[in-house]
């Protein structure tokens, strides 16, 4: 629905709408400045388009509090918000998108849960060993990150 290019055209856009407990608990960890990867879920292929840059730390999410979204949540209390977004930017596209089958062959990824099966989080942890072995893979100096 949002892909990278979107990003780029929008410079800063926040990342709305998740509704699952342990992704939004990894949103409110992430920090302004942290670096993450935009990977491309429902595309063909799925893989990671490029580089994202969070620009504001979590705050809660509008959606659910709008009746009229799809992500309305009418058991969210606003003096205790159950969902937070966060506003991220794009950094740097990568040159193609890396598909998951390449990520399937870096060692680097094998405890990723991006590649276990059921894994269905729209924001997961990346460490740092993962960033680098997608940047390398995507053609791109992970010094210049």
């Amino acid at each position: 629905m949002f892909g990278y290019a979107d990003l780029v055209a929008a410079g800063r856009e926040p990342w709305n709408g998740v509704r699952n407990y342990q992704a939004r608990n990894v949103l409110r960890q992430m920090r302004a400045g942290d670096l993450g990867l935009f990977y491309h879920s429902n595309a063909r292929p799925a893989g990671i388009a490029g580089v994202l840059r969070v620009t504001r730390e979590a705050w809660p999410d509008n959606l659910q509090f709008d009746p009229a979204s799809p992500f309305y949540d009418p058991k969210s209390d606003p003096a205790s918000p159950r969902w937070s977004m966060v506003e991220v930017e794009a950094v740097a596209a990568f040159p193609a998108v890396l598909p998951l089958a390449r990520l399937r062959e870096l060692s680097e990824w094998a405890d990723s849960p991006l590649l276990r099966k059921g894994t269905r989080l729209s924001v997961l942890p990346v460490s740092p060993g993962q960033f680098r072995a997608a940047l390398e893979a995507a053609g791109l100096d992970p010094a210049a990150f």
